[in-house]
């Protein structure tokens, strides 16, 4: 998977976000709102967590730290994760 470039849109940040959950959780796309509850409504558990976190950093080419991925609970919340690493 390549690197973002920028500038990016949120949008474009929750399209490779789907892209990222269906083909490393097989999560349908369609699922994949700015409203939905990464535990709860996409079935991810703590590991999972941990995988899209690795994801993301291979997608950003930026570290992430954990204390800044623990309060991230919706798709939403990811996408403003991303953006912030991509803005550092």
């Amino acid at each position: 998977m390549s690197s973002l470039t920028l500038p990016l849109s949120d949008e474009d940040i929750l399209s490779r976000l789907r892209t990222i959950l269906h083909d490393t959780f097989e999560i349908e796309p369609e699922r994949v709102t700015l409203q939905a509850h990464l535990f709860e409504e996409l079935d991810l558990d703590s590991i999972d967590a941990v995988d899209l976190a690795i994801q993301l950093q291979r997608l950003t080419g930026k570290r992430i730290k954990p204390d800044e991925f623990k309060s991230v609970r919706t798709v939403d919340d990811v996408v403003a994760a991303v953006r912030t690493l991509l803005n550092d």
